[in-house]
């Protein structure tokens, strides 16, 4: 289960426990029970204070809970807590063993605060790199809130409660029995939901934020490289976001970022933020940009508006909103989203085993989706609207071996269609004769690109057809002191390591903008 190298890192992880950690699971004679009380002996052995009780009552089974000296925290795994969750594993042991959080005392409180009887249930898969965010959150939750508890259910395991309950996209959230979040979700964003008078008082405390020198819009590679570079600077530096990381979040495997031979999205927007976190940035998250007001004359402030309802004041502003998935703006989608309509096939296609299946678009990005789909799914369509995939060659070779998918080009979708609860096909127009096809299916992924998230900034400043950012070559775009970033512009070629470049570019494009107009003193210039 554990191989001999991850052994060694997990006892050297539990030499940070405190005190006793129980693991009482609850069991049967599946073989999954079998593997799990197998994981569950594997980590006892790394530790002299992990412990292991067979004689759990929980109906789901299998399943485990953790207690830490004595004390129920509150937090289960039903399932197998591997791949991803397995880091989501390791931290409730620690937290249960006395370990400490690496949260703010303020944050602290604030769970700690939270009234009432709440408990959560997590549906997760074992390949989502979205879940562990939120499964992470829940079981702090409950470790430092005696009143809160927590399940993470492995929903490939449970298909029949998945089904019951119409999960088709994970993460998704029951809070009481009630469908409570679905996506990904950090430990902010979901108090900013529990405790609603704690998002406002930090909303409020926005407003008294003095001048930036910068402000940073956004916290992808683009927005982190900007804040980095502008805070070396010596300049009064924030960085406003509605969660840092961005679309990268969303990023499996990452395999072409220079000097970095492999890492994945979670790993990669963590060294960022610690990173940034590591210079005098003034961090500001779960906030959302709704509005841009740039300087009324040469040389003034310029200000964003953010939904909560409080206004940053900048000299130079950098933005760097990133972009989204790209719907395929058909009847039925909205109506199915996350009701079969999926956007994340390593996320979701757990949940999809031995169904019918369609993947729209024949990027690399689709192809790779369909080649992934095809070992869970009974069988894969993946439909192209040019009359040829765009995929590498190398990808297109695979997926054409694989004896359970079937490739459509030349294909417009016009429409999804469901039965009012969850998706049961996808309708189609053959470009070359007209003629309309419909697939059953139990689910549809798109992927068909990526679109700019500048909605917001429409009539404030020059953008493109495609919604982006109009920026010369130094990232000014066409309103003086602001400059953009990353994927939300015209710079081509939208990847990590070009909007890093972009990023510190512009960062220092409108430090030169600062020093130019006067705003920055010769001495913190030199």
């Amino acid at each position: 289960m554990l191989d001999a190298p991850l052994k060694t890192q997990l006892a050297e992880y539990l030499t940070r426990l405190k005190q006793p950690v129980e693991l009482v699971a609850s069991l049967d004679d599946s073989a999954a029970s079998a593997g799990m009380l197998d994981l569950l002996d594997q980590i006892a052995a790394c530790s002299d204070l992990v412990t292991v009780t067979r004689m759990g009552a929980d109906p789901r089974r299998p399943s485990f809970a953790i207690s830490g000296a004595g004390v129920d925290t509150g937090v289960r795994f039903a399932g197998l807590p591997l791949g991803h969750e397995f880091t989501s594993l390791v931290l409730a042991l620690l937290q249960a063993g006395g370990h400490p959080p690496r949260e703010t005392e303020e944050t602290i409180a604030r769970i700690k605060g939270l009234e009432g009887d709440l408990h959560f249930e997590t549906y997760f898969s074992q390949s989502c790199q979205n879940c562990p965010d939120v499964v992470q959150a829940l079981n702090l939750l409950s470790v430092l809130n005696p009143r809160i508890s927590h399940v993470a259910v492995d929903g490939a395991l449970f298909q029949d409660e998945v089904a019951a309950r119409a999960v088709m996209a994970v993460p998704a959230v029951f809070l009481n029995g009630v469908p409570f979040a679905q996506g990904r979700m950090d430990l902010e964003q979901i108090l900013a939901r529990l405790d609603t008078a704690g998002a406002a008082m930090a909303a409020e405390s926005l407003k008294s934020k003095d001048v930036f020198d910068m402000l940073v819009v956004g916290g992808g590679p683009a927005g982190a490289a900007a804040a980095i570079y502008a805070a070396r600077k010596g300049i009064r530096t924030g960085l406003v976001a509605e969660r840092f990381g961005g679309q990268v979040l969303d990023t499996l495997g990452i395999e072409n970022l220079i000097s970095v031979s492999h890492t994945e999205g979670p790993r990669l927007v963590a060294a960022l933020e610690q990173q940034v976190r590591s210079h005098e940035v003034d961090i500001m998250g779960q906030q959302t940009a709704i509005q841009l007001v740039p300087a009324a004359i040469p040389g003034g402030l310029s200000e964003v508006v953010l939904a909560s309802g409080a206004t940053l004041r900048a000299r130079t502003v950098v933005l760097s909103t990133g972009a989204r998935w790209r719907q395929m703006n058909v009847p039925g989608e909205d109506d199915y989203r996350n009701r079969g309509v999926a956007y994340c096939p390593h996320c979701d296609g757990p949940l999809f085993k031995g169904k019918r299946v369609a993947v729209v678009g024949g990027g690399n990005s689709g192809v790779e989706a369909a080649i992934d789909l095809a070992g869970i799914a009974a069988h894969v369509t993946l439909i192209e609207f040019a009359d040829s995939l765009r995929a590498d060659a190398v990808l297109q070779r695979r997926l054409r071996s694989l004896a359970n998918v079937n490739i459509v080009t030349s294909a417009a979708t016009t429409e999804v269609h469901g039965d009012g609860a969850k998706v049961t096909g996808l309708s189609y127009r053959d470009r070359g004769t007209e003629a309309l096809h419909q697939l059953d299916l139990e689910g549809i992924f798109v992927q068909i690109g990526l679109s700019p998230n500048t909605d917001w900034l429409n009539g404030t400043l020059a953008l493109s057809g495609r919604g982006e950012i109009v920026v010369d070559a130094r990232g000014q775009t066409s309103v003086a002191g602001v400059f953009a970033a990353g994927d939300a512009t015209t710079v081509p070629y939208k990847q990590i390591v070009i909007a890093m470049g972009e990023g510190a570019k512009a960062a220092l494009a409108a430090f030169d903008h600062l020093i130019r107009s006067g705003e920055v003193p010769l001495d913190v210039a030199a």
